[in-house]
């Protein structure tokens, strides 16, 4: 089958298009013949050797995927690898049938990056209304996402992003208020003046200037939940600010929760009807062919794209 192999670890020029050994069927698993494969920022960590949980080398990338079984249903699914080629064999309990009506590359937005923004939100920080949450990243796939979760949920919703054009997008998406992330330096001074005072919740993604940036601008009892570090850089956490507010900083990684198929069953069937219902519309990003998986992941990494980026196997 064809699939993109990374056979050393490193930039963007160790995915290899080729020729690679189909997947073999297990017990417990469902063979999917992909269409979409979901690029995230995991897949550049695995691919660089920072993921959290590595994988040896030789393998195939990709970690979300839309395919068809044997049978014809469609099914998005999670998984550890794999996903950046013809054939995927996936957990069944990491599996979710599809629902007419949803379209392809909006039920791929919603696996991991929808999933995640959920968990985020509902689970980990406990957004309820009438808190103030701050959302990096906010045209991105998660973070997109975020902002509509946010304000339905009835939350103020202030969103940061990079660019005009990124912040223009999260006020279309609902955010109350927008920062100016482009720029780490006096960026709590941002936040506070969009927010009109501290906010009460806060997603980060970032590490280094905007993890402190961030935590300072947290309410006294805020919380901050950490996704990510893509710049590379830790957050070390200041004791005296957690005690001086009564902070929580916490982190969040989504394969914790794929041993319980009832967390994830719940949260993908509460994304599918909010996306039937119309009140939630996955921004959906650049499509690219299976051999521009290098493109894709240059593009992702220096924050080119906007919405969720696919890679389809179809073109």
């Amino acid at each position: 089958m064809r699939a993109i192999a990374v056979r050393q670890i490193g930039g963007p020029e160790v995915l290899e298009l080729c020729e690679f050994p189909e997947p073999s069927v297990r017990p417990g698993h469902l063979k999917l013949r992909t269409r979409l494969a979901g690029v995230n920022y995991a897949d550049i960590h695995l691919r660089d050797g920072t993921y959290p949980a590595p994988m040896p080398c030789p393998f195939v990338p990709g970690n979300e995927v839309l395919g068809t079984s044997e049978d014809g249903r469609r099914f998005v699914a999670l998984g550890r690898g794999g996903g950046y080629a013809e054939t995927t064999v996936v957990h069944r309990k990491l599996a979710f049938e599809v629902p007419d009506g949803i379209a392809d590359h909006d039920a791929v937005a919603l696996t991991l990056q929808g999933n995640t923004a959920w968990h985020l939100l509902f689970t980990d920080l406990r957004v309820t209304a009438g808190d103030t949450v701050l959302i990096p990243a906010a045209a991105g796939g998660v973070g997109s996402l975020a902002v509509q979760l946010a304000k339905h949920a009835g939350a103020k919703v202030v969103a940061m992003a990079s660019t005009q054009n990124k912040r223009r997008t999260a006020q279309e998406l609902g955010a109350d208020a927008v920062v100016d992330s482009s720029s780490a330096e006096s960026l709590t001074d941002r936040i506070l003046d969009a927010a009109g005072g501290p906010v009460s919740a806060a997603l980060e993604m970032t590490g280094g200037e905007v993890f402190h940036a961030t935590l300072a601008a947290l309410t006294p009892r805020g919380r901050m939940s950490v996704f990510g570090a893509v710049t590379g850089v830790d957050g070390l956490v200041p004791m005296t600010s957690l005690l001086a507010g009564s902070k929580s900083v916490s982190g969040f990684w989504l394969p914790n929760l794929y041993p319980s198929r009832t967390h994830l069953k719940d949260s993908m069937s509460a994304l599918f009807a909010a996306v039937a219902e119309g009140w939630l519309k996955p921004l959906n990003g650049p499509v690219y062919k299976l051999g521009q998986a290098r493109q894709a992941h240059h593009d992702l990494a220096a924050r080119l794209t906007t919405g969720k980026a696919v890679l389809d196997l179809h073109l």
